[in-house]
């Protein structure tokens, strides 16, 4: 896609769609871009227009037709009635994005025979503009509409291209994967309390140990997560014990589990 104005299109304007859209507006991109959505409700329509500062439409034909690529950003059940409703309105020059969990390109297709589609797996971070966000592509769509949507959706986080096939498990890592580590951190913080420390500075220790580590972790350039692991648990020491009872209590097997059950519920919601 060259430098031209570029008409993008998000139906559904919530959490999701609004954190993508005011990363783009704040994007050096921006000037290049014009962004409308819809709501069907007028009310919610007006409440998202006055929030995001862009126009927002009560109808999504009229979204489409005005749109060179088109965000569908609402629940996964709406989605089916939403290609019935626009299909007509899907010419081959747009391209469609689709970051509703749980809803295949097959199916996408299945309503919008050739459109050149994208599935996108977001997450909530994104809201603080730390998302992870995962692209698959399908055959119609060419390289560069998967770099044009990846290049907008890194103003809110990071981005890799995947295959669709791998969309469930990137589903139960980076999709789920938050609530994972708001429960570790939780766990961690009512230890804490447990053992003699108030909650609030619990949680905040292990908040902000959290986050630093996760920065360590993107910062490593090729050294090994092990090796970090290491340099902290010396052997003898407060942390090799502590690491020692997760070895023993078999923590990998347990994370393991979680993200295989997880993936396995994405992969059934997908059906």
């Amino acid at each position: 896609m060259n430098k031209t104005l570029k008409k993008i299109g998000f139906i559904g304007c919530g959490k999701m769609a609004g954190a993508i859209i005011a990363g783009i507006k704040s994007s050096d991109c921006a000037k290049n871009l014009q962004l409308k959505g819809s709501e069907v409700n007028f009310e919610i329509a007006e409440l998202a227009q006055n929030k995001l500062g862009i126009e927002v439409l009560t109808d999504n034909r009229l979204l489409v037709m005005d749109s060179d690529i088109v965000f569908i950003a609402t629940k996964p059940n709406l989605v089916r009635n939403i290609l019935e409703e626009i299909k007509d309105e899907i010419t081959p020059d747009k391209l469609v994005v689709s970051i509703a969990a749980g809803v295949s390109i097959n199916t996408i297709e299945s309503i919008l025979p050739n459109v050149r589609a994208i599935r996108v797996m977001p997450n909530t971070p994104a809201l603080v503009k730390e998302g992870m966000f995962a692209a698959a592509k399908n055959e119609y769509a060419a390289e560069e509409d998967l770099e044009f949507v990846m290049d907008l959706l890194s103003s809110i986080g990071r981005v890799i291209e995947v295959e669709e096939s791998q969309i469930d498990i990137v589903t139960a890592i980076s999709g789920s994967g938050p609530a994972f580590f708001y429960k570790v951190i939780e766990d961690m913080a009512r230890a804490g309390e447990k053992l003699g420390l108030e909650y609030d500075k619990s949680l905040l220790l292990a908040t902000q140990t959290a986050l630093g580590s996760a920065k360590m972790v993107l910062n490593r350039g090729e050294t090994p997560v092990q090796t970090l692991i290491d340099n902290v648990a010396t052997k003898g020491g407060c942390t090799f014990v502590g690491i020692q009872t997760m070895l023993e209590e078999k923590s990998d097997k347990l994370f393991f589990d979680v993200i295989e059950k997880t993936t396995q519920k994405a992969q059934e919601l997908g059906k």
